[in-house]
């Protein structure tokens, strides 16, 4: 069972700035995976997931079981997880801006919905 659930944090997003004094165009706001830390819920069990500054993201139970462990980057302004614990692939979830304290719905590629909490930075290391 892949439990990429990969969030997700596709979802803390950041307006991009431009230059002082330059001529500004509306841009889209910037999907930011690295340093973010989502919770969930899935199949009846309660995740914590965190991407650290290099885009490598580890999932947890509540209780501190590991459950996935992988790399996320940022593609076609979608977040994109793969774990490095299944043949799974590549797993790319797409959701509006979610700000820390805040909820939302992440949609995968394959229409699977997942609502998600973007909480305070929570670093997680490999048991």
């Amino acid at each position: 069972m892949r439990l990429t659930i990969g969030l997700i944090a596709a979802i803390a997003l950041v307006p991009v700035a431009a230059p002082a004094g330059a001529k500004t165009m509306h841009k889209p706001a910037t999907i930011v995976l690295n340093h973010t830390t989502w919770t969930f819920s899935m199949k009846g069990k309660s995740y914590r997931e965190t991407v650290d500054a290099d885009g490598n993201y580890i999932t947890e139970t509540m209780g501190g079981k590991h459950v996935d462990h992988g790399t996320a980057a940022v593609k076609d302004g979608k977040a994109c997880f793969t774990s490095a614990m299944n043949k799974d692939g590549e797993v790319c979830w797409k959701a509006g801006p979610i700000a820390v304290g805040h909820s939302g719905v992440a949609v995968s590629d394959k229409g699977q919905k997942l609502t998600v909490h973007h909480v305070g930075y929570h670093p997680l290391k490999m048991h």
